[in-house]
């Protein structure tokens, strides 16, 4: 439940890029933060009376993370065959409701989920905002929009109809209608897979027209709703943003003509190298295939030298870390984006804190004054860290390190054991063997 409860001398990172505040109050009263250092008048006896004191001494005190791209209804599939064929709606639900919580205790207050299997989205939504499943703030797209081009899933994408997360546009009215739809049942965003893969071609390539990218963005618009485009090479982000698409997932490869787009249009961008980092970094020793390497390595340089101008240029940037795969896990991943901000873009420890923090405000629909800072007024999404991140940000990836959360106000409990399950029946690929048993292999 809600609570009066003051944050006592804390070290309070304000999620503006201002300079670390010293021996710092906070007073959080319900869902809003009412003061920051209160005077002595503000905190009199009458005051103090019924608060709950919490010593903050040594700890940061700052805004809860907002992860602007997740997959909370994915389930971690290890593969796409698992992701389209092994999941059913009603299981589907009941895993997304489990994972959801381990974003809380992961210090993050607030995410936005911009395509989700079965269209689930907006109930799981409108379950936590109800209090039914304990769960941050959160914003909802429905079924991503792709063209029979189709997206990442190359030929698991049908010419037509749903599948999974997919919704395969036939022509430029059922784009329109699609739209209208989605808006009419809840969903916060509209998302277009503007890129895909195609086989015999290296990379995504752009698999939607201006024309059709304006369609949908000006159908949603005028139903006072913001748009979203996956990007995975230069043509596609300088089409997106000539389109008005609000938000820009990934931008990659992004080019001089692209940025220029970005700049004009004032579109906002989350780049997500998490999932490459880790598949990069990490992925072999969970027995990722990791032939690419060199790639992803190659795609997060070439894609952050573009960035860092972006950012120069005054566009925004917003941390996300596609969790939902198996190399993105719930509640482990929130906080790499920092660290590759960090080492790729340049940014300091505190700028990438702004990016992940209020920047996210946009990704939940939000001013970004009301949630994401630290501030009079603003919404009591708070974290309490052992250590420092303005001077390492990799401090936020461990749990371990986090000594309370406030999400609306109400703290997390974070003593209870770390939710465990077992697999689901047919949840995963049952392969009969790693590789084909040819004669060669039993007489080498």
């Amino acid at each position: 439940m809600n609570q009066r409860m003051l944050l006592r001398n804390g070290n309070v990172i304000d999620g503006t890029g201002a300079a670390l505040m010293p021996n710092t109050d906070v007073l959080i009263d319900g869902d809003r933060i009412v003061a920051v250092d209160p005077t002595p008048e503000f905190l009199n006896a009458e005051a103090i009376a019924g608060l709950t004191v919490f010593d903050a001494s040594g700890l940061t005190v700052m805004p809860g993370l907002i992860d602007s791209h997740c997959h909370i209804t994915f389930g971690e599939p290890a593969s796409n065959d698992e992701l389209f064929f092994h999941r059913e709606p009603a299981t589907a639900m009941l895993l997304a409701a489990f994972n959801v919580q381990k974003l809380l205790r992961s210090g993050v207050t607030g995410f936005l989920d911009a395509d989700c299997i079965f269209n689930l989205g907006p109930a799981l939504r409108d379950a936590i905002n109800a209090g039914m499943v304990e769960g941050p703030r959160m914003t909802a797209g429905m079924n991503a929009l792709l063209t029979a081009a189709g997206g990442t899933a190359g030929r698991l994408i049908p010419d037509g109809g749903q599948l999974g997360y997919a919704h395969v546009m036939r022509d430029r009215e059922e784009m329109v209608r699609t739209t209208r739809q989605q808006v009419k049942y809840g969903a916060d965003w509209i998302k277009i897979h503007a890129t895909g893969s195609v086989p015999n071609r290296e990379g995504e390539l752009t698999v939607w027209t201006l024309d059709e990218l304006r369609a949908v963005v000006d159908t949603a618009h005028d139903l006072e709703t913001p748009t979203i485009a996956h990007c995975r090479n230069a043509a596609s982000t300088r089409l997106a943003a000539q389109a008005g698409v609000d938000l820009i997932l990934h931008a990659s490869y992004l080019d001089d003509a692209a940025l220029e787009a970005v700049v004009e249009s004032g579109a906002a961008i989350a780049p997500t190298f998490t999932f490459l980092a880790n598949l990069a970094d990490h992925g072999a020793k969970v027995g990722a295939a990791t032939h690419q390497v060199d790639i992803f390595r190659g795609e997060i340089a070439a894609t952050a030298a573009m960035l860092r101008r972006a950012y120069d240029a005054g566009v925004r940037l917003l941390c996300g870390s596609e969790s939902g795969f198996s190399l993105t896990p719930y509640g482990h991943w929130h906080a790499r984006e920092l660290e590759v901000f960090v080492s790729t873009l340049g940014l300091t420890p505190l700028q990438a804190i702004s990016c992940a923090t209020r920047n996210g405000a946009f990704a939940l629909r939000m001013a970004d004054d009301t949630i994401g800072v630290i501030a009079e007024g603003a919404a009591a999404d708070v974290i309490v860290v052992d250590g420092d991140p303005s001077l390492d940000v990799t401090l936020l990836q461990d749990r371990s390190r986090l000594r309370r959360v406030f999400c609306r106000g109400v703290q997390v409990d974070l003593d209870r054991p770390w939710p465990e399950r077992r697999a689901l029946p047919g949840e995963k690929v049952g392969a009969w063997s790693a590789q084909p048993l040819t004669w060669d292999v039993v007489n080498p």
